[in-house]
């Protein structure tokens, strides 16, 4: 059933992909490129994007068909996957309103203030986190070769809107490479759908799969070169699920492992900003550890193909899922 939800998924995916992209197209949805990026990516100006829309609405869809699905005798998901879902819909709506603010033909072209950006994932995260302990009573952590959950006490909600906020923004950061970001989440998804199911959680490994589905089929218009990017639409949305789906099957400790790409590109990101910042305060002149940050663009920059790229980090991405995987086993 799981498998059947996930080829169900992306197949939705995919056939309403091109009129989706026909829709983008009339609106002139295009993507703004930072002309301080890679300077072979400015061929990709105007490139639709809000394609986040394309994995949210498939999976949302689905998510309310299979809840409606107890009237008629099925038990197909459980209602406790609506909060995932909703802060799906919450962080796809605030990523929404930031591409629509950074599109080619906006007058602004740089979405929303970074200020604002947070206050709003920090309100959505907030909820979240009560929702986890109050409501839905998950799990706070598991540790490899500790039998039981371990009590966190007050400390979970702070410790879980940290985990949705910073998941949110690694996924964000690790976008910007046709496939890479949809290759990374749905590695992750996937390997927290195989823990879920070894948790005998079957919803949330539906769910989990259900999302891989959709991932793959927004993919089949991103793979390089890319027909549709999936903007801060897909990538918030994405990653702040994926940090709700870990805090739900309580192993979110493995998550720096399962999600190590958007991990290193997170760290490299505050290592250059800091570095920058200290030299300039130190030195009169900002020096940088990257060519350029996150770190995926810093290997654009030493020459690897955006392919090679993609392809690597997923590869290293696959590796550590199993690891991780592995480590929730023990």
């Amino acid at each position: 059933m799981t498998l059947a939800l996930a080829g169900v998924s992306f197949l939705l995916t995919v056939i309403w992909g091109p009129p989706f992209l026909r829709i983008l197209r009339h609106y002139k949805a295009g993507k703004a490129i930072r002309v301080d990026g890679p300077q072979h990516h400015l061929v990709k100006m105007g490139t639709p994007t809000m394609g986040g829309i394309l994995i949210v609405l498939p999976v949302v869809l689905i998510t309310i068909l299979l809840n409606v699905s107890p009237i008629l005798g099925f038990t197909l998901l459980g209602k406790s996957i609506l909060l995932p879902v909703g802060v799906m819909i919450g962080f796809a709506i605030l990523g929404a309103i930031d591409d629509w603010q950074g599109l080619v033909g906006s007058k602004r072209k740089t979405g929303l203030s970074v200020r604002a950006k947070f206050l709003a994932q920090f309100g959505l995260a907030t909820v979240a986190a009560i929702g986890l302990k109050y409501f839905l009573k998950v799990p706070d952590l598991f540790l490899p070769g500790i039998k039981g959950s371990i009590g966190l006490g007050y400390f979970y909600l702070p410790i879980a809107i940290f985990i949705i906020i910073g998941s949110s923004n690694a996924v964000n950061f690790t976008d910007g490479l046709d496939g890479l970001a949809g290759l990374i989440s749905a590695t992750a998804f996937a390997c927290y759908g195989a823990i879920a199911i070894l948790q005998h959680q079957v919803f949330i490994a539906r769910f989990c799969f259900v999302l891989v589905g959709a991932i793959f089929g927004f993919l089949w218009f991103n793979v390089h070169p890319a027909e549709l990017f999936m903007g801060d639409t897909g990538s918030l949305s994405l990653g702040a699920t994926l940090g709700v789906v870990a805090l739900m099957t309580g192993q979110w400790a493995l998550l720096p492992i399962i999600a190590i790409i958007p991990v290193s590109a997170t760290l490299s990101v505050i290592i250059q900003t800091g570095y920058f910042k200290y030299t300039k305060r130190r030195f009169g002149e900002g020096r940088r550890v990257f060519k350029m940050a996150p770190i995926q663009h810093h290997f654009e920059l030493m020459g690897w193909s955006e392919t090679q790229v993609v392809q690597r980090f997923w590869l290293i991405s696959l590796l550590s899922a199993m690891i991780g995987v592995g480590l929730a086993i023990v």
